[in-house]
């Protein structure tokens, strides 16, 4: 198991093969499909976006409401495959990573490799789990998409799978 630190620096990212299991610390958003259209329109405008992607990680996640005690519910990735429409050109601005569920189309594989980037695949019906490695959540963007809204998360020792390496080596081929 590979212990990472976001945001991850490209030397790292080129050690990385596909198939590495890690666990992530440190500071990641999330976004699902409407954020990310949302973030392309700020692009398409020329406008500053509400926070800083370059060299982030996006988790493709929409937390659950917090319990007593805990910085956030369940948090389990979504269908990556939903934000293909918008992950090249994210990768192309300077995304460092995204996290997610299944296999990204090949469009997104092109941008990660051309981009030395990664992705990681979440164990989809594990929310509980990386609920629970989340330290700090706060609401940074979009508050009106509700649950698709932008969340900076402080996570510890979250469990992920490189997906897709910086040389677009993928373990969905």
């Amino acid at each position: 198991m590979i212990k990472l630190v976001l945001p991850l620096d490209k030397e790292r990212l080129k050690e990385l093969k596909a198939g590495d299991s890690a666990l992530l610390s440190g500071v990641l958003f999330t976004a699902r499909d409407c954020a990310h259209k949302r973030i392309c329109e700020y692009l398409d405008r020329g406008e500053k976006l509400p926070f800083d992607i370059v060299g982030a990680t996006i988790y493709y996640a929409g937390p659950c409401p917090a319990k007593a005690g805990m910085a956030s519910g369940s948090c389990g990735p979504t269908t990556s495959a939903r934000m293909d429409a918008y992950s090249p050109r994210l990768f192309d601005f300077g995304l460092g990573g995204a996290i997610g569920k299944g296999d990204v189309g090949e469009e997104t594989k092109k941008a990660i490799a051309r981009n030395g980037k990664v992705y990681f695949a979440a164990i989809g019906g594990a929310g509980a789990l990386y609920g629970k490695a989340i330290k700090k959540s706060e609401l940074v963007a979009f508050p009106d998409l509700l649950s698709e809204a932008v969340y900076r998360l402080e996570v510890e020792d979250f469990p992920v799978v490189v997906a897709v390496d910086s040389k677009g080596n993928s373990v969905y081929r």
